[in-house]
């Protein structure tokens, strides 16, 4: 997608510089543009736990990258058994950094077992790099045929009120910076604007990182698509009162069952959507199914972050400088529950990169015949 014109994917190896991957560090925004080098895994394993990069599918590349950087690593390593033990070790670490985004896991295995059984270091570490590549490509391109299939969606509203507007609610940002390019819910959106359709997104702040309000209204503007911030607590009111058309938002973790971990508050948006007879659709790259759950409320790992997200909020003050504002009461505790898990009988479709398929094991298995048991 673009930046004040140019394009930019969220992370790319620079230019010049094997040695060094660089990332978008989404903690700047939207106020600051901050490219990051990333040349070790401590500062990978780092950009992802601290949320420099967020966003199942950027997580997963990124850490695809930092197995790359890992091999790097590890190449001081004499036997092809040391180079594995050190490898498998970083990736340990990497997968610690968040537990809920199952695509951090697979891309870390990914490249892993591309590389094990590889004898000489300096070939494990060109397969590495070549498998890292492959997953951002691959996220990019999955993303592009997400809004190629959803946005049928759109158009079959769009018909139905002859061309009129329509409004479409999300909630955090799984747009094209929570992935490699495009994005997931967002990509849709971004696909019908391309065809001349009139869409609107509302976008609610997604407290307390406020993904929303700074991230996805940030992308939508740079793109040029009509949107609304809203409060997260607005969403329900927009849906009785006619204002919203259909719900699309991302995922972090979705079983083949069709339950689906996203960002804490999408479960209340479901609830909403559903009272209303709203279609509320979710979209992802296959990268994101996890094939071994099959009750997410009982089984996905709800990460819990530090209460200070909840306790400060960051932001510019009226002389236009960065700073930290502490919003409760100094002694109060807060719980920060990072997700929630939102049942497969709220959720109306599925949007992949293979099709539109139904939230229910027999849908989804239909869609990906090979992961049938």
């Amino acid at each position: 997608m673009k930046v004040d014109g140019k394009h930019y994917r969220t992370i790319w190896l620079k230019e010049g510089d094997r040695n060094v991957v660089q990332i978008i560090d989404q903690r700047h925004l939207p106020h600051s543009f901050v490219i990051e080098d990333l040349d070790t895994t401590d500062k990978t394993a780092a950009a992802i736990g601290d949320m420099h990069v967020r966003g199942a599918g950027l997580i997963g590349a990124t850490a695809g990258y930092g197995m790359y950087l890992g091999a790097l690593e590890a190449a001081g390593e004499s036997t092809s058994e040391g180079f594995n033990a050190t490898l498998l070790k970083i990736g340990e670490k990497l997968k610690s950094t968040r537990p809920t985004a199952v695509n951090l896991r697979w891309a870390v295995d990914r490249v892993y077992n591309k590389v094990k059984d590889l004898k000489s270091n300096s070939e494990k570490i060109d397969t590495a790099l070549d498998e890292a590549r492959k997953i951002a490509d691959e996220d990019a391109s999955y993303c592009r045929m997400i809004g190629e299939h959803g946005v049928s969606l759109i158009e079959e509203i769009s018909k139905r009120k002859g061309g009129g507007r329509v409004n479409i609610l999300t909630h955090c940002n799984a747009g094209w910076l929570a992935f490699v390019d495009y994005g997931s819910a967002t990509a849709p959106v971004y696909e019908a604007a391309a065809r001349g359709l009139d869409v609107h997104v509302w976008v609610d702040e997604t407290r307390p990182w406020n993904q929303g309000a700074r991230l996805t209204a940030w992308e939508l503007g740079q793109q040029g698509v009509a949107h609304t911030i809203v409060a997260d607590n607005v969403g329900g009111h927009l849906m009785q009162q006619g204002m919203v058309d259909m719900v699309i938002v991302g995922t972090d973790r979705t079983t083949y069952t069709g339950d689906v971990a996203n960002k804490i508050g999408t479960y209340l948006k479901a609830l909403s959507a559903n009272d209303n007879n709203l279609p509320f659709y979710v979209a992802l790259p296959s990268s994101t199914f996890d094939w071994e759950i099959r009750d997410g409320v009982k089984e996905i790992p709800i990460e819990q972050r530090g209460d200070n997200e909840v306790k400060w909020i960051e932001g510019l003050d009226e002389k236009g400088k960065q700073g930290r504002l502490l919003l409760t009461p100094e002694s109060s505790p807060a719980a920060n529950y990072a997700f929630d898990v939102t049942p497969s009988r709220l959720v109306t479709a599925l949007i992949t990169e293979r099709g539109i398929c139904g939230a229910d094991e027999k849908s989804v298995l239909e869609l990906y015949p090979e992961k049938k048991r």
